[in-house]
């Protein structure tokens, strides 16, 4: 396993790899590992050659800047966790001026209206961050592939996007969402919850299941109508946002179409943590 803090020796390495002929994963990360991290690792690296984690706060992604600030940054225990998986994996774990240079700022990006949809409306700002440093790491990884994980599945519509109207030659893998054994999406958020709301949280899980199997008999609007109130039982939660949107555009279902899929969504607060999630309804 190397580590490496500087985008030269990391494009030099992997100038290198290319040469042997082999291929290159890639697994995004902002650092406080948790095995939904390890899981997407272990798929690249069952499908790679070597793979590259890289560990970086990005700080053009927060529109919060007191999140910023809280968000949980282990990097100690995550080379520690990362090393456990083998001598395939190298780390890139940069400054931020490594990767912006002097001035921290976000390119504008428009994908196609995925940007507008959920997150984009309660964070602005957001996906221009996610969009700007993505590109700058492919540019320096050059991965065949690259994973993601399916609970920021508008993240992954809009590299999915990315790619697309950037013409570039990556491979981008969604990787289903790793849970708790409550059902609790996991996530690096969840380490700043303390042992009551983390049991609270799990209610989310919960009734993304029961919209699921309503979801044949039940309307959008009465579906989003029920959610709303079930939250209200919930002293620890506060909903943010539920939607029930086309998998594909992310737009808010009017009606359902059949040979469409389908997905809901969910945005609550638990104190001043944020945590989302989201399920397959077809």
């Amino acid at each position: 396993m190397q580590i490496l803090k500087e985008k030269q020796s990391l494009k030099n390495q992997i100038q290198a790899l290319k040469r042997q002929g082999l291929s290159i994963g890639f697994v995004p990360t902002m650092g406080a590992l948790h095995q939904g991290h390890i899981s997407l690792i272990e798929k690249a690296l069952a499908s790679c050659d070597k793979v590259v984690v890289s560990i970086f706060v990005n700080p053009t992604q927060f529109d919060n800047p007191e999140d910023l600030k809280k968000y949980p940054r282990t990097l100690e225990e995550d080379v520690e966790r990362i090393g456990k998986l083998g001598e395939d994996v190298i780390i890139f774990s940069p400054a931020a001026d490594e990767i912006y240079g002097k001035e921290i700022l976000s390119e504008e990006f428009s994908f196609d209206g995925l940007e507008n949809e959920m997150e984009g409306k309660f964070r602005a700002g957001h996906f221009n961050g996610v969009g700007t440093v993505v590109k700058k790491l492919f540019e320096m990884v050059e991965p065949d592939k690259a994973y993601f994980g399916e609970k920021d599945y508008q993240q992954l519509q809009i590299i999915k996007k990315l790619v697309e109207k950037q013409d570039l030659n990556i491979e981008i893998i969604g990787c289903p969402i790793d849970r708790e054994v409550s059902g609790l999406a996991r996530s690096s958020r969840n380490e700043r919850l303390s042992e009551s709301q983390r049991q609270s949280a799990s209610v989310i899980y919960q009734i993304l299941l029961q919209v699921k199997e309503d979801f044949g008999t039940k309307s959008a609007t009465e579906l989003t109508h029920w959610v709303t109130e079930r939250f209200k039982e919930e002293a620890d939660l506060d909903l943010e946002y539920f939607e029930i949107a086309n998998a594909d555009t992310l737009k808010t279902v009017q009606n359902r179409i059949e040979g469409e899929k389908y997905r809901a969504f969910i945005a609550a607060y638990s104190g001043d943590i944020r945590l989302i999630d989201n399920i397959a309804l077809n």
